[in-house]
């Protein structure tokens, strides 16, 4: 578990522009010889991507066994910086052994003890606060404070423990990979040192820019989570009425079949009346929208003509 992150007052943050660390150069340097053979495969831009974000959650950017590029070393790269279970859902889930601590299905990672700068803005009629599990089980990689491939269960015998650090999880071996020698968290010293726009190519190999996805714990420049939604809804009001109530949760049911489904924004009630998270509007496992394509970034319906803002916000 780390200690818990603390920031004062202050402009947004600027922690979505990645520069390269020393730890960084240090990590990345080691593979600089397999690189420097890697010939046209080093083009700057993004090289042909495995993401379809079709069908199954196996074609999106959440299965982190897949390597983004379908050509070049960066799939060799990815497995010293991330053990690659051959497994897709054990990177968040597990049928055992899970973290009870956190109000999510079979949690298989750590939350890491975290204090957030919250949303702030006169406007607020709401007081936002910590965020609650919906938005926790994501921040738990998008904070980048662990390790992406942090679990506590890892696939066969003796491969448990509750709290994962590095040591636990470079037991891991993969047969297939050069074994890990780092475990990397989405953020600017780590896994942007390659996902993120303007590195050389001798690093960016061609990798996918992931910086709009490291949220950090500055939450300052995002919608507010762990917020209420206003008791005071309806006519007359800047929100609308959510009209689907299930344990736990409130939702806009838009079929009117009164259950909740994957393609619906939600509520999030811990008990102290409805909120909005992370989980609100988006779905981990992708919603498909077209045929078969899923949404964009995970949103539970389309955001055309900001259909995504309009199910909460009366204007």
């Amino acid at each position: 578990m780390s200690a818990p992150t603390h920031h004062t007052a202050g402009s947004p943050r600027s922690d979505r522009r990645p520069s390269l660390r020393g730890k960084t150069s240090r990590r990345f340097g080691c593979l600089l010889g397999l690189l420097l053979q890697a010939g046209d495969c080093l083009a700057d831009g993004d090289l042909p991507s495995a993401f379809s974000n079709q069908t199954t959650i196996r074609n999106t950017r959440h299965n982190l066994t897949q390597r983004q590029a379908t050509g070049g070393p960066a799939g060799v790269i990815m497995d010293t910086y991330r053990n690659d279970y051959g497994q897709v859902c054990v990177y968040c889930h597990t049928p055992h052994g899970s973290n009870a601590s956190v109000a999510a299905p079979l949690w298989n990672r750590s939350i890491p003890s975290t204090t957030y700068t919250v949303y702030s803005s006169n406007s607020l009629t709401q007081t936002p606060s910590q965020p609650g599990s919906a938005s926790l089980i994501c921040l738990s990689c998008h904070d980048g404070q662990q390790a992406v491939d942090a679990v506590m269960n890892m696939p066969g015998a003796g491969r448990y423990n509750a709290t994962p650090n590095p040591g636990f999880l470079s037991t891991w071996s993969n047969p297939s990979g050069l074994g890990p020698f780092a475990h990397l968290g989405l953020n600017e010293a780590e896994c942007l040192g390659c996902h993120s726009p303007g590195q050389t190519p001798i690093y960016k190999v061609g990798a996918a820019d992931f910086t709009i996805a490291a949220i950090g714990t500055d939450l300052r420049d995002d919608h507010p989570v762990g917020v209420r939604f206003p008791a005071a809804n309806g006519n007359g009001t800047d929100w609308k009425t959510p009209g689907g109530s299930v344990t736990g949760a409130k939702f806009f049911d838009e079929n009117g079949n009164g259950r909740m489904e994957k393609g619906e924004i939600r509520l999030y009630d811990y008990g102290g009346g409805p909120s909005v998270e992370c989980g609100s509007c988006h779905d981990p496992h992708g919603v498909a929208s077209v045929g078969t394509v899923f949404n964009a970034t995970f949103l539970r319906k389309p955001n055309s003509g900001s259909a995504v803002c309009l199910t909460c916000h009366s204007k």
